[in-house]
């Protein structure tokens, strides 16, 4: 690409590490913060992560590793952020250098726990990055299938259309293809509550639902989707795009959604924190489900599987009781 802006990743995990080889099939360098100096000291002897896609080789030539985050954001024009949002705030508290000039995407599936925004509108309020400086990277994309090259498709949106269409052109390949959009806000808010939902299907099917209920399931969260969003944010927007309804779908259903697979063990009696202590990696849906039931309770708009989800991981109730509720309620 000529004319490249500068870009780094902020990030260690799956999701990092699938962003950082799709740029590599355009860019010739690359930022990429890890906080491991393990990692990054493997990186640079083994040509791959450690700990995720370990399937993916990196050519080192391209990759300015650090562990310094200020370092990583100083060096580049575009940040990407793709560390679980439940990290976020300590990630950044030893950052020094100003993310106000930068343009900044969020690739977090999740809402800010100390501030319960999503990430979007905490960079706007607490670092001051204008709305037109932020995007959003969203789905139906997992990780593992990028790590395969098996064709996949994102949603890059930002109120900048140019900015936007640059990352697009950044991380598109013959197995990435991207669209851009505009809606910020509600692409993300989605991002959140797909998580939620793909919970809510691993409940289900860990306490033997089967696919008939599934769909069901599906059909009316992608309703309650739009109804949750249409309250945080009205504007004109399609749920069934790929960004809203296929990132939800992807999500309830893969066997590499960690989000289903947190919801499957809780179905099938594990406790939240067992489940948790088992899971290598976060599940954003367990974060997001609180503080979607808390912006639900102050808007009351109907959303019956948010509510189940959150009784059951945050009110110790009874999934199979919980859901047999939760099936009256469905049509």
């Amino acid at each position: 690409m000529k004319n490249q802006p500068k870009i780094a990743v902020v990030g260690g995990g799956s999701w990092a590490t699938a962003i950082v080889k799709m740029l590599s099939e355009n860019l010739d360098e690359i930022g990429w913060y890890m906080r491991s100096i393990y990692a990054i000291e493997h990186l640079k002897r083994q040509e791959h992560n450690p700990n995720y896609l370990s399937s993916v080789e990196f050519n080192i030539d391209q990759l300015r590793l650090t562990n310094d985050i200020n370092e990583a954001i100083e060096y580049a024009d575009y940040v990407i952020f793709a560390i679980p949002s439940a990290f976020l705030n300590t990630e950044l508290e030893s950052l020094t250098v100003s993310l106000k000039e930068k343009v900044v995407f969020s690739a977090i599936k999740g809402i800010v726990p100390e501030t319960g925004r999503i990430v979007g509108e905490h960079f706007n309020e607490k670092y001051e990055i204008p709305l037109e400086n932020i995007g959003v990277i969203t789905g139906p994309c997992h990780a593992e299938e990028v790590a395969l090259e098996r064709l996949s498709y994102l949603t890059i949106a930002c109120i900048d259309e140019k900015k936007a269409d640059v990352l697009a052109e950044m991380v598109s390949s013959e197995y990435i293809k991207c669209k851009t959009s505009d809606d910020i806000i509600g692409t993300e808010y989605a991002a959140v509550l797909k998580n939620i939902y793909a919970v809510a299907a691993g409940i289900a099917h860990g306490l033997g639902y089967g696919d008939n209920f599934q769909s069901v399931l599906m059909s009316n969260a992608i309703r309650e989707m739009k109804r949750f969003i249409k309250h945080v944010h009205k504007m004109k927007r399609n749920i069934n795009d790929s960004a809203y309804l296929g990132d939800l779908l992807v999500t309830g259903y893969s066997t590499f959604s960690r989000n289903r697979m947190f919801g499957n063990m809780i179905g099938k009696g594990y406790t939240v924190k067992s489940a948790q202590m088992e899971m290598s990696m976060i599940a954003e849906g367990y974060y997001a489900a609180k503080t979607a039931y808390e912006l639900d309770a102050a808007k009351k708009t109907k959303t019956p599987i948010i509510d189940a989800v959150h009784d059951v991981l945050y009110e110790n109730k009874n999934p199979k009781k919980v859901f047999k509720k939760l099936a009256e309620k469905l049509d």
